[in-house]
Parts: C-alpha cells; structure tokens; sequence
C-alpha cells in the first residue's frame, strides 16, 4: 500500500557518517555525469508559494520566526512544497560510488555498487542483496549490508535533500543572523539542530543561504553541539533544474572536487526498475 512521502523523509532517522567513513572508496567514484543543458535557479510559477507545514514534533517552542520564514523561502525557491509532495522518484551517485534510486510513495529503494545490488522496502526494513544477478541475502555480506540499508538511505538521502528537512521531526530552526560564506560573500545563516532523534542526535549543522537567491548554498557540520569548530564546511551549490525541483549538486569544500551526480527526480517510476536485481545505467 502507498505510504506518505513525509513518513519516509523525517528528521527522526538523522544519520551522518564520519568525514573519513563517509569519502572512504571516493578514488572509484565516476564523476563523468553530464549536466542539463539548460541550468536556471528560476522558481516556478505554479503554487510554489503554498504552505510548508513543520512535521509533527516539529520543535516549535525552540524555534524562533525569522528561521521559520526563511525555511519557506528556501522551500519556496527549490521549487515549492506542491513539486516536493509530487516528486515520486529520485536517484543519484553518492561520494562512494554508489547509486540508487529512492521511491518516495513506496518507500522502495535500489542501491547498487561495484557489483552488487539492494533492493530493500524502507517501511518495511526487509530486502534482498544479490551479487552480480544471484541472490546472496542469507550470506553474512548480505545480511550486513541489509543491516545498514536503512542508515545507508537516511544518509545519503541527507546529502541530496537536506533543505528538503528543515521542519522534520525533532529539528529546531534557530536564525542566527547575519554571515559569510567561504570567499567573505554576504550569507543569512541558520541554526539546525536536533531533540532526542536520529543515530546522531548531537549533531549541529549552520546552513549558509544566500539572501539574493534563497538558496542553502553552504553547510558547516559540528560532530557535538557544543563545539566551536565545525568537523567539515563545505558548499551545497551548483544547482540545477530537475523535475520540478532545484537540486544542488556541488559538496566541495573549495579544494576538493567532491559532488553528487546523476541527479534526477521524476513524477513516476520505470516500470521494473525497482525489482531489477542486476546492475543498471544510471537515469
């Protein structure tokens, strides 16, 4: 039966791997996707600017007004909540390699990597591993890597739609005024962190928007709340139309070339894509 596409994409499964972890395996990493050819930070026109309802235990007490409406217009400016809501399929490349597709209505998702391939159901926390087409799911490594599918999605779904999170479940919106980015450019920054949620619920993030365009085109993550220091700042630009939305592709942190690629999110589902135990070219 479909499920909601919020009650898959909530704050409370936070997950983020270590920098070291998490860019581990990047020297195999393809990074030859092609870009759209026509890129536009253009917002739409049709009901972009309806409501972006906060998710149920949303923090609204600690939270405060000007990083509510900020929230909106970074929404507002991604495309709007409607085109997120319509959104059906998203797929992308991850910073190891990986590939996978996610099915917001069915909360399937297909990950695939060197030769292997998930096919794994996020509500019902069940799937099968096969190896290069044979089904290797009672293995050991097909049993751990079925143990870490679902922070696999949590994660790696944080790094493409992490805008897409700002009134999830257990976040609190803090404005902390004004900023700068990396090169000293003007920036809005907001505070995000989190109340008793997620594998990492000490985390903090600053994210760093951009007053002319009302995008997140910076994010700086702190490993403990607390720290004065970020572990990692990096951007979260170069965005581009895909489907409905905007989505940013660019992670680097100025020096390095990492990006996700591959992008793309759709209305509807190729049919068989996700049943697909074998390898498959990227969408």
């Amino acid at each position: 039966m479909p499920r909601s596409t919020r009650s898959f994409f909530t704050g409370r499964f936070l997950f983020l791997l270590t920098p070291t972890a998490l860019l581990a395996g990047l020297s195999g990493c393809s990074q030859t996707a092609d870009k759209p050819a026509a890129a536009t930070t253009e917002v739409p026109a049709a009901d972009s600017t309806a409501s972006y309802p906060a998710a149920d235990g949303f923090d609204r007490v600690g939270s405060d007004a000007q990083a509510l409406a900020l929230a909106d217009r970074v929404m507002q400016h991604m495309g709007g909540y409607p085109a997120w809501q319509q959104t059906r399929l998203l797929g992308w490349d991850f910073l190891d390699g990986s590939y996978q597709l996610w099915d917001k209505q069915t909360g399937d998702f297909r990950w695939q990597k060197d030769s292997l391939v998930a096919l794994y159901n996020l509500g019902a926390k069940q799937g099968h591993v096969y190896r290069s087409g044979e089904d290797i799911s009672a293995t050991p490594d097909g049993r751990k890597l079925l143990e870490n599918m679902y922070p696999i999605w949590v994660n790696n779904s944080w790094w493409l739609l992490m805008p897409f999170k700002l009134k999830d479940s257990g976040v609190t919106l803090t404005y902390q005024g004004a900023g700068k980015f990396m090169d000293s450019t003007a920036a809005e920054v907001l505070n995000m962190s989190f109340r008793n949620v997620g594998v990492t619920p000490d985390n903090r993030y600053q994210l760093f928007v951009n007053p002319k365009t009302s995008l997140v085109e910076e994010w700086a993550y702190y490993k403990e709340a607390n720290d004065s220091l970020p572990a990692f700042r990096r951007r979260w630009s170069d965005y581009r139309r895909y489907g409905k939305l905007l989505l940013a592709s660019d992670r680097t942190d100025g020096k390095d070339g990492r990006h996700l690629d591959h992008i793309v999110a759709l209305d509807s589902v190729p049919a068989g894509i996700m049943t697909n135990p074998k390898l498959i070219q990227p969408l």
